[in-house]
């Protein structure tokens, strides 16, 4: 169907362009709002109007008469209606209909592909401090990432993961200190260990009970491996810069336990102190200075980010020499762009909104030909789990919240992609963990995934009456398929294309969870009205072609999610 539809844009557009030379351009259908309306509906006689000085109605008649007289109309239109002030609806032949059947088939796991545009894109995402395991939090930003890298994939880019761990700085002090202290034989409720809220101390301290499996494993004198390096520790407490490095890279390690869990994998892990090592961040500020876009007031380094939109300007050094946060963030996109990143796409928590317009001020100073408005920010909120009806706030394991990993042993991995991903990024989300292990049509996930077991329960039952297999069906006669069910089920097959690409130009994989339970629950509708194994073999393979291209789709929606396609549930 989509050969279809650009046959008629073509005759849409050769029509447009007798009526008003360059209106060809610009040719393009709808959406009807109303199914019953139509399949496409066309506004270009109410667009051409005004500047042809025609009455709409009458030039969408003219429009409508020259259309029917194209090859490309009479092949795959059944009728054009005029409604309204010039709308024109178009119903097509269900010949039309049928053929994207044919191109799911042909096309497979490429469905819905876009061309090879030979541009490379990084996509930033989790990047959590090596402090403590993964929340779900980061869960949700994970499923965010990975599915917004797999959108882009499918529409031409060449997609680099990377995940940025902030090993400087406050937070790796105060990991080190709690694991000396744990080491040490201290704990949280000692006198050296405040845990009152009220205490401005007790937040130089982490209390979970993974500190202690650091200290232990610390005092084990283990390896561990973080990425591509091994750290053994030495077991000697004082030694504050070998407990350091060898927690931190525990917690590497930890975190890529917790990923391996969400099956999710990173193209490179960039470290925050490469930035000081490489000399990329004084580099940044010299770079800053030298533009003439800082000025020094009350002891610290200021940028003139107000220069550049900022609703007032940032501190780069403070007055103790230290960097503010933002400052490596400005060497590490400088980084990003250096390295042939011409489009980044940054995944990060609602909390960090304050840092979008100092990042992009510092860039735009930094004058190293980076466009304004780089990169792209995708912001999350954090997330609520609810189990057996009671939220659930900390886990024994962090000490104060709900782990990625608790998440996916309660439920699991698909569950967790499927639920996190089915919310605008920017909206308020309750994770219902009973809700998730529900096998019910009230779990999405399980919804969806049953489409595509039961269509499988059908191939496999046609296979064993003797069926040649989906691969005998991309050529079958498709012209039985005329029922209002099947209609509508290849009508919705064929917006899978151009949902997806909509769905990767707004960072909305949220759009795909959407469009895989209309599927889903389009083909439920279609298996209860029409029997498929029946003893009509031109009817049966017709059928069964429908359905096989349903699951290919259901396959590949689900595989840009990153969830499974079940074959038997």
């Amino acid at each position: 169907m989509l050969s279809v539809k650009q046959e008629l844009l073509a005759a849409l557009a050769g029509e447009l362009e007798t009526l008003s030379p360059g209106a060809g351009a610009r040719a393009a259908f709808e959406n009807p709002k109303v199914a019953a309306h139509g399949d496409f509906a066309c506004t270009a006689a109410m667009q051409l109007a005004k500047p042809l000085k025609a009455n709409p109605r009458a030039l969408g008649e003219q429009l409508k008469t020259a259309l029917e007289a194209t090859a490309a109309f009479q092949q795959w239109v059944d009728a054009i209606e005029i409604a309204g002030p010039g709308f024109l609806n178009i119903r097509l032949k269900p010949a039309a209909k049928q053929q994207v059947v044919r191109e799911v088939l042909a096309e497979g796991a490429r469905f819905g592909y876009r061309a090879d545009r030979g541009e490379n894109i990084l996509v930033e995402f989790v990047s959590a401090n090596p402090t403590g395991p993964l929340h779900v939090g980061h869960g949700r930003q994970a499923a965010i990432g990975d599915a917004i890298s797999n959108l882009y994939s499918t529409q031409g880019w060449k997609v680099h993961r990377e995940f940025y761990y902030n090993d400087a700085g406050v937070q790796i002090d105060t990991l080190t200190k709690s694991t000396q202290l744990r080491a040490k034989g201290f704990k949280p409720g000692d006198e050296c260990w405040p845990t009152d809220s009220e205490n401005p101390l007790a937040k130089n301290f982490y209390n979970g009970d993974y500190i202690q499996d650091i200290a232990n494993a610390f005092l084990a004198k283990e390896t561990v491996r973080a990425d591509d390096r091994e750290f053994t520790a030495n077991g000697d407490v004082e030694d504050y810069e070998n407990i350091r490095n060898f927690a931190v890279a525990y917690l590497r390690n930890e975190q890529d336990k917790d990923l391996q869990a969400f099956n999710l994998k990173f193209d490179q892990y960039y470290l925050e102190s490469s930035l000081y090592t490489n000399g990329y961040v004084e580099d940044a500020v010299q770079r800053l200075i030298a533009n003439g876009h800082t000025y020094e007031q009350d002891g610290a380094l200021w940028l003139k980010s107000t220069d550049y939109g900022d609703d007032k300007d940032r501190v780069m050094r403070k007055t103790d020499g230290n960097y503010t946060y933002f400052v490596p963030d400005v060497a590490y996109h400088i980084q990003k762009f250096k390295r042939g990143f011409t489009k980044v796409v940054n995944i990060q928590g609602t909390d960090h909104h304050g840092t979008i317009a100092r990042v992009r001020a510092g860039l735009q100073a930094a004058d190293v030909g980076i466009p304004a408005g780089y990169p792209d920010y995708v912001l999350h909120t954090m997330v609520r789990v609810v189990r057996n009806g009671e939220e659930v706030k900390i886990s024994k394991r962090a000490g104060s919240y709900v782990t990625l990993r608790d998440l996916i042993e309660w439920t699991s991995k698909d569950a967790v992609r499927f639920f996190l991903l089915s919310r605008k990024p920017d909206t308020e989300y309750t994770f219902d963990v009973d809700l998730a292990v529900a096998q019910n049509n009230d779990n999405p996930v399980y919804y969806v995934q049953y489409a595509h077991a039961r269509i499988q329960s059908v191939l496999r039952g046609w296979q064993e009456q003797g069926g040649a297999g989906v691969e005998a069906l991309k050529n079958v006669d498709l012209s039985a398929l005329e029922g209002p069910q099947a209609q509508a089920l290849m009508l919705l097959l064929a917006k899978y294309p151009e949902m997806l690409t909509a769905a990767a130009d707004g960072n909305a994989p949220h759009d795909v969870t959407f469009y895989l339970r209309d599927l889903a629950s389009s083909y439920h509708s279609y298996y209860d009205a029409e029997r498929i194994l029946v003893d009509d073999e031109k009817l049966k393979l017709a059928r069964l072609a429908l359905v096989a291209a349903t699951a290919q789709v259901l396959h590949n929606g689900l595989a840009v999610l990153g969830v499974d396609a079940p074959e038997r549930m």
